[in-house]
This record gives C-alpha cells, structure tokens and sequence, in this order.
C-alpha cells in the first residue's frame, strides 16, 4: 500500500471541510459529463465542480445520482453566470441550478465573475437569503482579485475565491490575504492549459517520483496552505491519476524549483474580467 504522507485530503476554512481535489467539468457535456461524474465518484472524489455557464448541471446531477454515493458525502459547487446577478436572477438562477443537479441544496454557490454593474452588496445579498433557507451551505466568490476579494469578505462569509492558479502564474496577493483571513483558494486550470505537462523541470521531477508532470503539478499546489484544485479530467486514467497525488512527497529543493517557473502566465483572460492584481 501506498504510504499516506503530510498532506490531508481535506481541507477545513471557517469550518467547511472541502477535499483538496475535485474534478472540474468545464467543456465537459452530454454523455460524457454523465460518465466523467460517475466514474470520477467511484474512484473516490468527492468534490465536483459545475457552473450554469458550463450548461450540464443536469448531466452532472444524473452523474452523481448513477455513482449510488450519499449526496451528503460529496462537495457539490456551482456557480452563479456574471451576466444575472441581480437579486431576483440569482434566486431564479440558483433554484434552476438545484432542479438542474437534481438536489436540494448545493454546497458551494459561486460568483463565477465579477460584475461591476451590479452592485455586489445586492448579489451577496441575495446568495445569503438563500443559504438561509438552506439552499446553499456555503458562499465563494470566482476570478475575484484581492481587493474584491477583500471588499466581498467584507460583506458576506465567503470562504473560497476559485481562480487560475498553477507553477506558470504567481497568485501572491490572493493567498496572503487568503490566508490572513481564513479563505480556500481553488485552483482552476492547475496544467496551464497543458502546457504544465510539457514543463522540463515538471518532468525531471515527475521521473524522480514516478510520477507524471501533472500529478507532480497537483502535489505543488495542495502542498500549500488553504489551496485546493479543480482539475477537469475527460478519461478514467488521468481522473484516476488526478487523485493518487498522496503517496508521494516533494522535498523543499522540488518546490523551489517549480515555484521559479512562476510569472504573468495567465491564459483566461475574457473581455469581462478584472483588472488582475499585479505578478510577483
């Protein structure tokens, strides 16, 4: 048997207990989502992570219904679309979410991108009242920058910001603060698009272990205090890879040498983000 080393698998922020890998369904669809879902849960994951954006709650919920687990035993997220954050449409959004999944009340309900044009008072607002008429357990925010995020703690108990994070962009401003203030910082697109898997340094360290570039990628960032990642995975190997990132450990001299390749290495950039906290 593998020796289970430091790292837990879980990871408790202002008392949610999140498991430190999930698997993200962005550009996952129709039948393949369903199975992704399914075969992600009986491998042993017990986060997932959709978005109305996505367009296949449905396919999720009827993922995890075919696995057959506890819905109590899975960390279920979705997100709210930027462009209907009013108060009335993030209600009608988030019960169509719930009809969507198939369940009564997701775990994490996210602001999937800021809107200036609405007011995040109004927004936050809204997502509380539905927390408490326990339809949410849990309120986070996505693609916020640390002075949103920080305006947004102010308002309301967010406890994640889901952000692109990985060895290529340096997130120092979010994890001070997402540290300093009890917050979860998800890891979105953890291999830089794949180009994490190509990386010689990834590589070297990845044959030193046994491992592939991307597990060694996955290690790097849940090594971290309050980091988790939502790697989207379409076939059973690398699902099944994904989540054997605990039998192994990187030494102080690896981490270094991956956390040199960071830099302004941002590949999502729509038309309607932020404008992003400067790199280290």
């Amino acid at each position: 048997m593998p020796r289970e080393v430091a790292a837990e698998r879980e990871l408790e922020v202002q008392g949610a207990v999140v498991p430190k890998i999930g698997l993200g369904t962005w550009e996952l669809t129709g039948r393949d989502c369903e199975e992704a879902v399914r075969d992600a849960i009986e491998l042993g994951y017990r986060h997932i992570d959709t978005a109305r954006a996505y367009e296949n709650e449905q396919e999720v919920g009827a993922g995890i219904a075919a696995a057959g687990a506890d819905r109590d035993e899975i960390f279920l997220t979705t997100k709210l679309s930027h462009e209907a954050l009013r108060a009335d449409e993030v209600r009608r959004q988030c019960e169509a979410s719930l009809r969507a999944l198939g369940t009564d009340h997701v775990d994490l309900l996210l602001i999937h991108w800021p809107n200036e044009d609405v007011p995040l008072e109004e927004t936050l607002g809204a997502m509380q009242r539905l927390r408490d008429e326990e339809k949410v357990r849990h309120l986070g925010v996505s693609n916020f920058t640390s002075g949103l995020l920080e305006r947004a703690l102010s308002l309301a108990p967010v406890i994640t910001n889901q952000v692109e994070y990985h060895p290529y962009l340096a997130q120092p401003a979010l994890l001070e603060l997402c540290r300093e203030r009890d917050v979860m910082l998800t890891a979105y697109s953890p291999f830089a698009h794949g180009e994490l898997l190509r990386d010689p340094v990834l590589t070297e360290i990845a044959e030193a272990h046994g491992k592939t570039p991307a597990q060694v990628a996955l290690r790097w960032l849940i090594d971290q205090p309050q980091v988790s990642a939502v790697p989207k995975a379409a076939g059973h190997d690398k699902r099944a890879a994904n989540i054997a990132v605990f039998d192994f450990e990187l030494t102080d001299d690896e981490r270094a040498r991956i956390a040199e390749l960071a830099g302004d290495g941002r590949r999502i950039d729509p038309p309607w983000a932020p404008d992003w906290d400067e790199p280290r």
